[in-house]
């Protein structure tokens, strides 16, 4: 069968219309953006209307965005940045323990610094509780940090409520929203944030480009130090190209949010689990929170099988594991694990992603498929 792909939340295919804003710059625009000369003019004004794309997206001012290599690099300049440019009022940093590798690990890099973290625990669909952040402020609590949407099951966050208790005790507050930016309306005020870390190749933009949102008057020490460029914020001369690249897919993402996406993805998402729980009965179990939960995201349990043995009898489909193989044990993923998941169910996880290319006759394609492995 032909290719079907359903892993976009691990990474998109190019748009074409990020492709078409990319495509002139490769001959023009050469000249460095922060030259004063005929050649950096058009530089700069691409950069600066990439800058404002961006800042549509997400309710803020140009000024507010910085542009970054990827959601690795904008998590680790919110995170250090803020630890180093707070720390003579606290070290103490609050988070939950299903975020992203490159929220944990920059954090227990800061614990070697004399940092202090309070990882909070989750439920059984993968949210945190609010009152147990405020519990776990203390008077020298500097930063909270908490995904908006978990990559694995898709589970969202109760953002808005914990912003509020983070401003009501005057504590910065940072979202990873890698996963929901172009999935769901993400308008910093609505959420509450201060700092906003964005991924372009989950949003139809290439890899290497990222950008994270600094509200006004949000101190960060830099992660590069250099010649002061992205208003001093991150050295080094901007790639023209990839911040154009990322400005086209925000801008595209905010049309698509308007024009109802993520409804269709979620009608077909839904189609999807029907499918499953039509085929499997009790023997297919949802990961992560019925409701709140990205559109495109079906993360399920196959009872009884192994999710990577799954995988590989849907030859041709892409999509992702929620366990991993090791010598012949089958490790269950840490975010499941926070979950309370038994390992005998989780390993049988998958985690199936759709997007803009996804269709209705695809998704039966793969139900039929999974029809023809619960038969065997």
């Amino acid at each position: 069968m032909a290719g079907i792909y359903l892993d976009y939340n691990a990474s998109t295919p190019i748009a074409p219309e990020v492709q078409a804003a990319m495509l002139p710059l490769l001959e023009t625009a050469y000249g460095n953006p922060s030259s004063g000369h005929w050649a950096s003019t058009p530089a700069k004004a691409a950069l600066e209307h990439a800058r404002a794309q961006v800042a549509g997206l997400l309710g803020a001012s140009p000024d507010e965005i910085v542009f970054t290599s990827g959601g690795s690099e904008a998590n680790n300049l919110a995170l250090k940045g803020s630890f180093f440019a707070l720390r003579e009022r606290g070290e103490h940093i609050i988070t939950e323990a299903t975020e992203h590798p490159a929220v944990l690990q920059p954090l227990a890099f800061l614990e070697r610094l004399g940092a202090s973290v309070t990882r909070l625990p989750v439920d059984g669909t993968g949210r945190v509780d609010p009152e147990a952040v405020r519990r776990a402020i203390t008077p020298r609590t500097v930063l909270v940090s908490v995904m908006h949407a978990n990559n694995e099951t898709g589970t969202l966050q109760p953002i808005k409520v914990i912003g509020t208790i983070a401003r009501e005790h005057g504590i910065r507050f940072h979202t990873d929203a890698a996963q929901s930016v172009g999935k769901l309306p993400t308008k910093v005020d609505d959420l509450g944030v201060d700092l906003l870390s964005i991924a372009g190749h989950k949003l139809y933009a290439p890899k290497g480009i990222g950008a994270l949102y600094v509200r006004r008057g949000t101190a960060l020490e830099p992660l590069i130090h250099g010649a002061g460029h992205e208003a001093g914020r991150r050295a080094g001369t901007e790639s023209v190209l990839m911040a154009a690249a990322l400005g086209a897919a925000c801008e595209l993402a905010r049309t698509n949010l308007d024009v109802g996406e993520p409804e269709r993805l979620r009608a077909l998402r839904d189609h999807f689990w029907q499918a499953l729980q039509a085929i499997f009965g009790e023997r297919v179990v949802l990961n992560g929170h019925a409701e709140h939960r990205l559109p495109n995201t079906l993360n399920v349990n196959f009872a009884g099988r192994i999710g990577a043995e799954v995988l590989a009898d849907l030859d041709g489909v892409a999509a992702s594991t929620g366990s991993a193989c090791h010598a012949g044990r089958v490790e269950l993923s840490p975010v499941l694990a926070a979950m309370g998941v038994p390992e005998q169910v989780g390993m049988g996880a998958v985690r199936f992603s759709l997007g803009r290319g996804t269709t209705q006759a695809e998704i039966d394609a793969v139900a039929e498929r999974l029809r023809a492995i619960a038969s065997r």
